[in-house]
């Protein structure tokens, strides 16, 4: 199975990217009617944030998009990238502090990681935290494509914190997706679109044991396989200052930032994904 997985998707990856977001656009809707589940939980969702339908529908396709585009991302040539706020990278760097970066389930993540350590990653390298897949298979693919230069990945475990803080206070850079339900005792309830949702604590807990400037990222997918454009957008004040010390009133703090990052492209936001689930 591993060596089936990694002979389609390295075969995958030598695809067009307008072929691969064609196909993807075709997978998200089949997914979508497949599943009644699915279309009740991202109405649902976007009904709170107040998504319009067209955009509601839209966010269909391109969640399909997201999967079909990893083989390229992972395996295949470079992608065409373009950056809109790069300067709040390059003060953090010139201050000598470490960057977190906070980026939703919005547009293209790995592109984010991956266009920071192409651009960053020599002298300040960027350490991602992430979960490892339950299927084995699979987590030896992911290790395999995300090993790159300036690229580092952390487990969601106390070693991979320890590891992030340790990074931060290097003067490198983190990235997180704070609206990812953490597991239980890792978290805080805190409203994310008038709703309560339990919210990670670890990305307060880094900016203020660090003194890290907190930034928020997205990569934009795009139309037309014509590649990404990522966004850097400060954090209020973008400094520690900004996030109060209280873990509720901090987690409250950086949902109401995700929302206003979302009411950006909402199009392209992982309505589907099950942010109001009880953690584990």
């Amino acid at each position: 199975m591993r060596n089936f997985a990694s002979f389609l998707f390295r075969l995958a990856s030598h695809l067009p990217l307008p072929v691969l977001h064609g196909l993807g656009f075709m997978v998200g809707w089949i997914s979508w009617l497949a599943s009644s589940r699915y279309r009740q939980r991202l109405w649902a969702h976007a009904s709170l944030a107040r998504v319009g339908m067209a955009r509601t529908l839209a966010s269909v396709g391109q969640a399909g998009c997201m999967v079909a585009e990893l083989p390229r991302l992972w395996f295949g040539r470079p992608v065409r990238v373009g950056w809109e706020g790069a300067a709040h990278i390059e003060a953090a760097h010139a201050h000598g502090r470490g960057i977190v970066f906070l980026t939703p389930h919005m547009g293209s993540f790995e592109v984010t990681a991956q266009a920071y350590a192409e651009r960053f990653g020599q002298r300040h390298p960027i350490t991602v935290l992430f979960r490892p897949p339950r299927q084995s298979w699979l987590q030896d693919l992911v290790a395999r494509a995300r090993r790159r230069p300036g690229l580092h990945t952390a487990p969601t475990t106390l070693a991979g914190v320890k590891q992030l803080i340790k990074a931060l206070k290097a003067g490198e850079t983190v990235g997180l997706l704070p609206d990812q339900v953490p597991p239980q005792g890792q978290g805080v309830w805190a409203p994310f679109f008038g709703r309560p949702a339990y919210t990670m604590t670890l990305s307060a807990r880094l900016v203020h044991a660090s003194g890290a400037v907190p930034l928020l990222a997205w990569g934009e997918r795009l139309g037309w396989g014509r590649g990404y454009l990522v966004h850097i957008r400060p954090f209020d004040l973008a400094g520690p200052e900004c996030l109060p010390v209280d873990a509720v009133a901090a987690a409250a703090r950086i949902n109401a930032a995700m929302e206003q990052l979302i009411a950006e492209c909402p199009q392209q936001y992982l309505w589907s994904y099950n942010r109001y689930k009880h953690p584990a």
